[in-house]
């Protein structure tokens, strides 16, 4: 616009006297909005000061289960299975005094339940139906317990208790049954309906002991447990015919 060492006509003063007043108003403009960007960064800053965060509330302590026997402050999320190995024919006799020892040392918030595995089988003796209670594991006793030091001696030290099952080494705490493993044992135990105890196959050889066929004989040819009943080929004026029979109307001969 100019070149260097003249002095500027005064027309070209005069324009740039109007140029200088319009930055600065522009450099107001921008000072005023980098002024009103910042105040909200402020303002939470000085919310953060003033108002500390909320303490993080402490964890309430878990009611007792009042489905079972447990005192105030046990959790049954600590609870497990684990088995005990008894003397053969022994069982019901560990389990009564076990759970006496519980009662007497005050343990109801440790051990919980003591169970000998059972299941009713089902048979067919003389005619008749006949459900018989029977063990499932011999010589082994289940204890749902909180295993510590002192639930582990009261078990351990009961008359007819020869150890726990699944100890990893001496000293060491034993192995818990896995859930899968407990609920198996436990429809065993009477959830499911009782394990039917079939004495008869295909082919066997049967007489009939009651009903319109009494003392027929005849071949086994099908059975169907769940109708507790079987089909079978019986001799009649020389002739083989299919017969449905109840599982109590027929023996083997």
């Amino acid at each position: 616009m100019f070149e260097t060492g003249r002095e500027p006509l005064p027309e070209q003063a005069e324009e740039l006297r109007e140029e200088a007043l319009v930055d600065d108003s522009l450099m107001g403009d921008a000072a005023d909005a980098v002024d009103l960007s910042s105040e909200p960064e402020v303002a939470v800053a000085e919310s953060a000061v003033a108002e500390p965060p909320d303490p993080e509330p402490e964890d309430e302590a878990e009611p007792p289960d009042e489905a079972g026997p447990v005192r105030a402050g046990a959790r049954k999320d600590n609870r497990n299975w684990f088995v005990v190995h008894t003397y053969s024919g022994y069982e019901n006799k560990v389990k009564a005094n076990l759970e006496r020892r519980i009662h007497s040392m005050g343990m109801q918030d440790k051990i919980f339940r003591v169970l000998v595995p059972m299941e009713d089988e089902v048979e067919f003796k003389d005619g008749k139906r006949k459900i018989t209670p029977k063990k499932v594991f011999p010589g082994y006793v289940l204890v749902e317990m909180i295993m510590d030091d002192q639930s582990w001696y009261v078990v351990r030290n009961t008359q007819g208790v020869t150890g726990f099952v699944g100890s990893p080494g001496p000293g060491e705490k034993p192995v818990p049954l896995q859930d899968k493993e407990v609920k198996t044992i436990l429809k065993q135990m009477g959830i499911e309906a009782p394990k039917l105890k079939i004495d008869f196959k295909k082919g066997d050889r049967v007489k009939v002991t009651s009903g319109p066929f009494f003392d027929f004989t005849g071949v086994v040819d099908e059975i169907a447990p769940e109708k507790e009943r079987l089909r079978a080929l019986i001799s009649i004026f020389g002739r083989e015919t299919p017969v449905e029979l109840e599982f109590f109307q027929v023996e083997k001969v």
